[in-house]
């Protein structure tokens, strides 16, 4: 009896064994196909710009490829949508912006994803933004806007990427902290916040440093302030918000790599692997970095913290400044 028990043991136990095999080797052979990253902005934006410089990098490591698609609107919330409702198989990505996760869950609209829908791989870096006017725009510093939309109030405008987009926070903290009158302007993006102010459709605009870089130093935009708490090297004669006048003004933006929740554990980790090892690349430090970023390389536990204490920093602004997503 005692040997006919034994062997049963044994049976049950190779059972789930040889049960466990398939699971395992479905997972260790990732990934097998093309990955789809969905950006949540226009290309030419500092996001699709960021990924498109990582992607040589992360595809050479994973021995596969990427499709990147970019998916704007909502200030990120159609394409964050897009990727919480895709298969946890990680084939599908996201790079979330920070106001698509810490900023709209605050602003009182229907959502059409919880950030619990989504896994968190890891933060890819830390944007500041620079407040920019149009070359026939006769102001040239903080005190000379204020002016300007003093003696004209409401009447002046500043475009920004997207309604509560960290460029939409940044303005309207400006407006609130100058004690001024000026109409907010969303764009689907920074690439056509960008094309207007260059047009002259539009006085100002709060763009990235990555798209408006190359265009200040060239004398097409005047850079009014950057919104760090210090001075961007990529822009060194940019005076801060603070300096000019806005003592402890700071509004930096960000953005992140994330995948549908239920993705495998497994599958998280070895995509962090990738990111975080092509963040530290010295060319991709480099590129980042000459466009006013910081690379921000995280563990998916790190990263779930950070959107965290975010969420809890931008709530409290949206309700003192009363910004409205639209």
């Amino acid at each position: 009896m005692l040997l006919i028990a034994r062997r049963h043991l044994l049976a049950v136990l190779l059972g789930v064994a040889t049960a466990s095999v398939p699971l395992q080797a479905c997972y260790s052979g990732y990934p097998e196909q093309l990955i789809k990253i969905i950006v949540t902005f226009p290309p030419g934006g500092s996001a699709d710009i960021f990924i498109r410089a990582l992607e040589p990098i992360v595809a050479a490591d994973l021995k596969q490829g990427f499709v990147i698609e970019n998916r704007a609107g909502a200030g990120g919330n159609i394409g964050m949508a897009a990727v919480a409702q895709a298969k946890p198989d990680g084939y599908t990505l996201g790079v979330a912006p920070a106001g698509a996760l810490t900023v709209n869950p605050h602003l009182g609209q229907p959502m059409p994803f919880a950030v619990k829908d989504l896994a968190p791989i890891t933060l890819l870096a830390e944007i500041p933004f620079v407040l920019v006017a149009a070359e026939q725009v006769s102001a040239r510093t903080v005190a000379e806007t204020m002016a300007l939309a003093r003696a004209k109030p409401g009447g002046l405008s500043i475009g920004h990427g997207g309604n509560s987009t960290a460029m939409h926070l940044t303005a309207a903290l400006f407006v609130q902290r100058a004690g001024v009158q000026m109409e907010l302007v969303p764009y689907r993006g920074t690439a056509p916040a960008t094309s207007d102010v260059l047009g002259g459709h539009i006085p100002f605009a709060v763009l990235d440093i990555a798209t408006s870089k190359q265009l200040i130093l060239d004398g097409r935009l005047k850079a009014i302030a950057v919104s760090a708490a210090q001075r961007v090297p990529s822009l060194p004669d940019a005076p801060t918000f603070a300096e000019s006048g806005l003592a402890g003004f700071e509004s930096v933006g960000w953005f992140g790599v994330v995948a549908p929740a239920g993705t495998p554990a497994d599958i998280v980790k070895r995509l962090n692997e990738a990111f975080v090892k092509a963040l530290k690349d010295p060319s991709v430090v480099e590129k980042i970095r000459s466009l006013g970023a910081e690379p921000v390389p995280t563990s998916p536990e790190q990263f779930a913290r950070f959107i965290e204490s975010e969420s809890a920093k931008w709530g409290k602004l949206v309700s003192e400044a009363g910004i409205k997503s639209n």
